[in-house]
């Protein structure tokens, strides 16, 4: 006589897969029960009050604000620098006279800008005040057009 060929593991899946149908069938003849059909356009409709809100009331036409299509605007609006963006202020932290290189920490964020002394038009030293635009460089951002800020 021979074993069957039907497996513990093979029966698992078998009743795993017939319960997940019968689940299924279940939920479907549930939704069926529960469907409204026949709903007006009304019952369906929703309405924006004039705070944002969602209501099932129409809003009153007297408070009804007209727009222009132009003037809506989709997204961010496109950034468009200005000189007076790049100018910032901070203090050198380090500088080495030797090599002719040093680093500035901006005054409100406290990033850190490398410089070298080509980009500066005077004698400068640590903790001097400066103003300066920053660059993108190779290893990091880069101070350029550094001018020293006069002490208060």
């Amino acid at each position: 006589m021979a074993k069957s060929k039907e497996t513990f593991n093979k029966k698992e899946k078998e009743k795993k897969r017939l319960k997940q149908r019968q689940e299924k069938r279940e939920k479907m003849e549930e939704r069926k029960a529960n469907a409204q059909k026949g709903k007006s356009l009304d019952d369906m409709m929703a309405y924006i009050d004039e705070d944002g809100n969602i209501s099932s009331t129409p809003p009153d036409p007297k408070k009804k604000k007209l727009f222009k299509q132009e003037d809506i605007q989709i997204g961010v609006p496109k950034y468009e620098p200005t000189e007076e963006d790049n100018v910032i202020s901070g203090t050198v932290t380090f500088f080495d006279e030797s090599k002719g290189f040093g680093f500035i920490n901006e005054k409100v964020s406290g990033e850190r800008a490398f410089f070298h002394i080509n980009n500066v038009s005077f004698r400068i030293k640590e903790n001097d005040k400066v103003s300066y635009e920053v660059e993108s460089g190779p290893k990091g951002l880069v101070a350029v057009n550094v001018v020293l800020l006069p002490s208060l």
